[in-house]
This record gives C-alpha cells, sequence and structure tokens, in this order.
C-alpha cells in the first residue's frame, strides 16, 4: 500500500490534486505484491513562467523509483510521471526475473505478469561497454567542481579532504551544482 507525502512550493495542494495524483500513481501498486508497504513523496512546484514540475520518489526495501517532470500543464505532468514509473519498474522487474531464472530461489518481491516482462524490448539492456580505475585524490568540493568542469563532465567522484567520505559533485538542469556525500 501507499501512503502519500504531497507537497506544493507556490501551489495550494487542493482536495482535487491530491486525488487525482493518489489515483494516478496508485496504478503502480499493481506491479507490486500485496505486502510491499512504501511512501510515495510528491512534490509540486509552479514556477514564474505558470510551467509546473512534478517529482515522485518511493523509496522501497530493493529499489527507488524516482521520476521528475516538467510541464506546462500539472495534470499532464502526472501522466507522464505514471509513465516514466511504469517504465523503470518494468526494466527493474526484467533484470530481477533474468536474476531469478538464473539462480533458483532468489525472492522476488514484484508481482510476476509475463505481459509485463514482454513490453520490455532488448535496446532496453543494460551493458557496460567502459571501465576505468582512479585513485581519490582528497580535495574540497570547489576544486572538485573546477576539476568537473575542466574534464567536461556532469559529475565528479572525490574523496572530501575533511571528513574522508567519498562524495560525488554534479551538474543540475539549472546549471547549479549538487553535493552527494557518502555516509
Amino acid at each position: 500500500m501507499l501512503n502519500f507525502n504531497i507537497r506544493g512550493e507556490n501551489i495550494e495542494v487542493t482536495p482535487a490534486i491530491r486525488e487525482y495524483v493518489e489515483n494516478k500513481i496508485e496504478k503502480v501498486e499493481r506491479y507490486f505484491n500485496e505486502d510491499v508497504n512504501a511512501n510515495a513523496n510528491v512534490n509540486l512546484k509552479v514556477y514564474n513562467d505558470k510551467q509546473t514540475k512534478v517529482e515522485v520518489t518511493i523509496p522501497m526495501k530493493n529499489l527507488t523509483l524516482r521520476a521528475e517532470e516538467r510541464h506546462n500543464d500539472m495534470y499532464a505532468a502526472i501522466d507522464l510521471i505514471v509513465d516514466k514509473l511504469e517504465r523503470q519498474i518494468r526494466k527493474h522487474k526484467t533484470k530481477v526475473n533474468r536474476k531469478f531464472r538464473e539462480r533458483e530461489g532468489a525472492g522476488l518481491y514484484f508481482a510476476t505478469t509475463q505481459a509485463v516482462a514482454d513490453t520490455v524490448t532488448e535496446d532496453e539492456e543494460y551493458s557496460i561497454v567502459r571501465t576505468k580505475q582512479f585513485d581519490l585524490k582528497p580535495m574540497d568540493q570547489e576544486e572538485a567542481v573546477l576539476q568537473m568542469n575542466m574534464l567536461g563532465h556532469d559529475f565528479y567522484i572525490f574523496t572530501d579532504a575533511e571528513s574522508n567520505g567519498t562524495n560525488i559533485v554534479y551538474k543540475r538542469k539549472d546549471g547549479k551544482y549538487g553535493l552527494i556525500e557518502t555516509t
């Protein structure tokens, strides 16, 4: 069962919006066994140019579903989010089922439906085409951003000089930077 946490920025979450979000996102429950209990975190944001952004995150035990969509129509963005979530579930389900067939006895937490597995095409396979190894140099966040920009990458992994933890800086869609800290 999905529990909803719906937040609005620059928009009031009316009962009609809440009902629409819950009805649409509850459709992904059909892919799970009945015993799945998860929280669906939904953020609705309206910008000055009237464009809306919808973010949905559903953290679960072995999987975190996350989708984000910008659109002029909030209801259309919610519909597109559901499509993205269903694609993620199908990809993951196919991967889990493939591993299950390879190693019999593994527990599946998705409900088995062959129709869903049949919809995943071969071009959605995950294949690693290149492997790199490198030493993580201790540095601060600013130096990591400079290194990332010099390399022309969208992210950069480094060891934080103060905490000695492995961190990641990344370039966001809005042109700003983000930091992921490991624990």
